[in-house]
């Protein structure tokens, strides 16, 4: 099951290459990156609400339950609309090659910091030699690529 999980997370990966390209040259199509940010939304959100329709087996939760949710739990929409905003208006600029490096850059030196903490409900997985290592080799090939 582990494997699946990592093909899952390595296509992914394809898939945001793709989704920068695609979402880019809607902003040319209609010349707004901020529309183009809803366009991506509105389609990911019809998308969800057909996958919750055919896929979930169980009840929408009360009220209450929404109401007791701490703020912070409320962000995740707002990071994803930073994530296709900022996309959107830079892939065009530094190419697909220089952004998702910075991207992978960017995710995992939070990652390791998040993992070592155990923030936002994430176990404790503390940095070591080895993790460093994997970062420091990674981020040289983050410079390699953008010597370009």
């Amino acid at each position: 099951m582990y494997y699946i999980f990592l093909f899952l997370a390595f296509l992914t990966g394809i898939a945001n290459t793709v989704q920068s390209g695609v979402n880019s040259q809607l902003r040319i199509a209609i010349q707004s990156p901020i529309l183009a940010s809803i366009i991506s939304f509105v389609t990911g959100l019809l998308a969800l609400i057909v996958c919750y329709i055919v896929f979930n087996k169980q009840p929408v939760p009360p009220l209450d339950t929404f109401k007791d949710i701490a703020w912070w739990k409320w962000i995740g929409g707002l990071l994803g609309a930073f994530y296709v905003l900022t996309v959107i208006f830079t892939v065009k600029e530094i190419g697909p090659a220089n952004l998702l490096s910075m991207l992978i850059a960017g995710q995992l030196l939070a990652g390791i910091i998040v993992d070592h903490f155990g923030w936002v409900g994430f176990d404790v997985h503390p940095m070591n030699i080895w993790r460093v290592l994997g970062i420091g080799l990674i981020m040289g090939g983050v410079w390699l690529v953008l010597k370009n």
